[in-house]
């Protein structure tokens, strides 16, 4: 496994949980990825979907895969994603972030499917040791761009960080209709973030002036993980290129970065 070396920095437009089971031009890119990569020690997570009143990372040795949605398909609740944890990886994440205070979860949360429905892609044998890191909703949008910049030694200890949310998430907007279209907001909006990302990705917070904003962002939980992507990024005053683009149903954003 990888130790020394620099690994990159994602961050997926992971949109319907069908993607987990679906193939389509979003899923092969990502499992694309998965192959040019070289196996790290353990992917850290910072998905949506795990959006709580804390700053916490599992630390359970076989995280459970959670189906934290209703109404799809019984084949998605089918699918189990079965890597391991990697508890020790809490510890060294707590003492790596101080001051800011890190709790390990022994038991409650487990792999949700902003996290599985891409890792499903990205590493489809199970055979990485996956850990997630919550979103703390109790906190200004400051602190998710520099808990993320404090994250950044991580990438020479063989860790792979994957962050997973939507630029644009209104599922409000949606129009089942488009099935692979986006309104002429998100794509405004859209394509604002992807100009940060390219030029400026430590001042993307001012994403918050754009006129767009209130529509693309109706909620903060699908935003801040393109965050902590950001903050990687602009370590070192480095940047993020786009690997994928493209919407879904009219109001989401299917954009993904690397960096």
């Amino acid at each position: 496994m990888v130790s020394q070396s620099k690994l990159p920095v994602f961050f997926f437009g992971h949109g319907s949980p069908m993607n987990a089971i679906e193939d389509n031009r979003y899923t092969s890119a990502w499992n694309k990825i998965g192959k040019s990569l070289p196996k790290p020690r353990a992917v850290l997570v910072i998905s949506a979907h795990w959006y709580i009143g804390a700053t916490a990372v599992t630390a359970m040795n076989n995280p459970r895969t959670i189906h934290d949605f209703y109404g799809f398909p019984q084949e998605l609740f089918d699918v189990e994603y079965p890597a391991p944890g990697l508890p020790e990886l809490a510890g060294e994440i707590a003492e790596l972030v101080k001051p800011t205070w890190v709790g390990a979860d022994v038991d409650q949360w487990g792999l949700d499917h902003g996290t599985w429905s891409v890792l499903t892609h990205l590493f489809p044998e199970a055979d990485v040791p996956i850990v997630q890191l919550s979103i703390n909703a109790l906190k200004p949008m400051e602190y998710h761009l520099e808990l993320a910049q404090k994250l950044a030694k991580l990438r020479s200890q063989g860790i792979l960080i994957l962050a997973s949310g939507n630029v644009v998430h209104n599922l409000k907007m949606l129009d089942w209709r488009t099935e692979n279209g986006g309104a002429d907001w998100v794509q405004r909006f859209d394509n604002e973030a992807i100009r940060y990302m390219a030029e400026d990705p430590a001042n993307i917070l001012r994403l918050q002036e754009h006129p767009d904003y209130s529509l693309a962002v109706p909620t903060p939980d699908h935003f801040i993980p393109l965050l902590y992507t950001a903050g990687l990024a602009s370590v070192d005053e480095g940047t993020a290129r786009t690997i994928v683009e493209g919407y879904s149903l009219g109001s989401l954003s299917m954009t993904c970065f690397a960096a």
